[in-house]
């Protein structure tokens, strides 16, 4: 998987890991400039040009270096941007049942803790064991050239100490893994917080969620302890076995000059390559290091990338279809129909619908009605493919649902939830989210028909006011308008309603009823509801219960003949009198 990550940038990558290089090999070359200096000195010869040849050097090699580590530092950037993209792109396209299952904070965290993550395995891992691994190479030749004894004596020294680091890696992983999980909680128990901040408040629960976020980071403060004790425990190994090598070198090389099987220059060359190589062995470590800290990340971001995801699009939208305002023809309403449907959300729970049938010819109102948990929403969830049917079919305009272009399917489709859920942005932006190319003449009228344009003049920016997080700053009723408003400016061929006046006063219900009533004359409407002013204009009605149909029919005939509907009816005073159909729809 990594691979696949730094594949589009292995240009720059190899570009940033030659620069480096090349300030590598300039400091490689310096102890040898220091050893002829050094002898140099020793016979009374001129030392102006080696001087001016190591300062050469030491600049050329600090450029080099500088302009790479720019290099891998812009490419890494690019590598957790192109990652971002690409795992935002595909949880966007997360099936539903794929999102119930998951936690949206640790589903946020994947994209940006973890990702963040991925620049350090993009320059230490593959950049700095590279260069750390040539560099150490050219040392241990030169090193071999000049003093074979010395040599044999300082890799010793080296692999004895630095043998323990093959123990001390996975637990870096292991701890990087827990933080990152711990991050993943924290910002999962944030979005709880933050998603219902008025009932924490009302409930007095802010110590009680305060605890729960603290524990969590607690638990990614212990496992970034824990990694760092283990990276320094790594880095100070090196450390340990150069200063070790050091104090070998010294003693047997040394002895060596003493009996004269070596000169002076070469044991101050050889010393100053030994503490050179503390460099490379410090990349190869910390590259050891970032990798295990990023397989961490990489594992959390495959695991989101593993996710089941819903087919990406691949026909492209006719015009009109996408935005749905502004067609130069009205389209005509869309026909459903369910054909022995069965559904259940996941395998461990009972099933929702046992065999659900029901025919909807295009345009109309159609209700739903039925005791809580009778399968009512879930209709609309499986005719916006949010849910796919375990057995049976769902059709639109006579076609089964899976075998229409997802995109092409849900441009015909003006959804409005139970919640009325209102995004961060301004008031135009929530309007328009679902008609992104409608007009301001359009947008003017569904304003007038959802009665929001009398909030638009309240407010201090018009359409242009921030709305607040989830819509804050607007009442319950509020949202609610704006979210139909939404699904109204689409001007869709099916309109699909759950209880979307639930929340509204008596004036704006009654507004709003005549708003569902003028658009049911064009668009095919689906609405769950309860009350009466929304149920007896329908032009008939599905009793649902226990996720099977119990009857069909229009209010009257259905008091008269469904014995569960006549007493949902009349616990919730919708048995009225034919006469009074009349007033109540007045």
């Amino acid at each position: 998987m990594l691979y696949g990550h730094i594949r589009p940038h292995r240009a720059a990558i190899a570009l940033g890991g030659l620069l480096t290089l090349v300030g590598s090999a300039a400091g490689l070359v310096q102890p040898l400039a220091a050893k002829a200096l050094v002898e140099r000195l020793g016979v009374h010869e001129s030392i102006t040009m080696l001087l001016v040849l190591l300062t050469a050097l030491v600049v050329a090699g600090a450029v080099a270096e500088a302009v790479g580590a720019y290099v891998l530092e812009r490419t890494a950037e690019s590598v957790v941007l192109a990652a971002r993209r690409q795992l935002v792109a595909r949880l966007l396209r997360l099936r539903m049942p794929a999102v119930d299952r998951s936690k949206p904070g640790d589903l946020m965290s994947r994209v940006t803790a973890d990702t963040t993550l991925l620049r350090a395995i993009t320059t230490q891992s593959l950049v700095s064991a590279g260069t750390g691994l040539a560099t150490l190479v050219g040392a241990i030749v030169f090193m071999a050239l000049l003093e074979p004894v010395l040599l044999g004596v300082t890799v010793a020294v080296i692999v004895l100490i630095g043998s323990s680091m093959g123990l001390v890696m996975p637990r870096i992983s292991k701890a990087t893994k827990r933080a990152q999980e711990a991050v993943g909680a924290i910002s999962t128990a944030l979005e709880r917080t933050f998603g219902a901040f008025r009932t924490v408040k009302a409930s007095g629960a802010e110590r009680r969620e305060e605890a729960a976020i603290e524990a969590a980071a607690r638990e990614a403060w212990r496992g970034g302890v824990r990694a760092a004790k283990w990276q320094s425990l790594a880095m100070s190994s090196v450390g340990l076995a150069v200063q070790v090598s050091f104090l070998a070198v010294l003693g047997v090389g040394g002895a060596r000059v003493a009996s004269g099987a070596t000169d002076i220059a070469t044991l101050i060359a050889f010393l100053l390559y030994l503490f050179y190589l503390i460099d490379p062995i410090s990349r190869l470590v910390e590259a050891a290091s970032a990798y295990q800290v990023g397989s961490a990340a990489i594992a959390r971001m495959a695991e989101a990338e593993g996710l089941e995801t819903e087919p990406l699009e691949t026909e492209p939208l006719e015009a009109g279809d996408q935005e749905g305002a502004g067609a130069a023809t009205p389209a005509k309403p869309a026909s459903i129909a369910f054909e022995g449907v069965t559904f259940r959300y996941r395998p461990d729970l009972p099933p929702v619908h046992h065999g659900v049938d029901f025919v909807v010819p295009g345009g109309g109102m159609t209700a739903f009605v039925g005791p809580s948990g009778a399968g009512k929403s879930t209709v609309f969830g499986l005719v916006e493919r949010f849910y796919e049917a375990d057995g049976g079919r769902v059709l639109v305009d006579g076609t089964d649902v899976r075998d229409w272009p997802l995109e092409r399917l849900r441009a015909q489709i003006g959804y409005v939830e139970q919640d009325a859920p209102v995004l961060s942005g301004t008031l135009r932006e929530n309007l328009m989210f679902a008609a992104p190319g409608a007009t301001d003449d359009q947008l003017a009228r569904v304003l007038t028909r959802t009665r929001l344009d009398g909030l638009v003049e309240r407010l201090p920016e018009g359409l242009e006011t921030p709305v607040g997080h989830r819509g804050s700053k607007l009442s319950g009723g509020e949202r609610q308008r704006v979210a139909i408003a939404r699904a109204l400016l689409r001007e869709p061929r099916l309109l699909l309603l759950d209880e979307a006046t639930s929340q509204l006063d008596a004036v704006n219900e009654l507004a709003l009823r005549d708003t569902v009533a003028e658009a049911a004359r064009t668009t095919t409407v689906l609405v769950v509801a309860h009350r009466l002013s929304t149920v007896t204009l329908a032009d008939r009605i599905v009793v649902m219960e226990a996720g099977r149909v119990r009857a069909i029919g229009t209010h009257a005939e259905l008091v008269a003949s469904d014995p569960l509907y006549g007493e949902l009816a009349a616990t919730q005073f919708l048995a009225t009198a034919p006469d009074d159909r009349a007033n109540q729809a007045s």
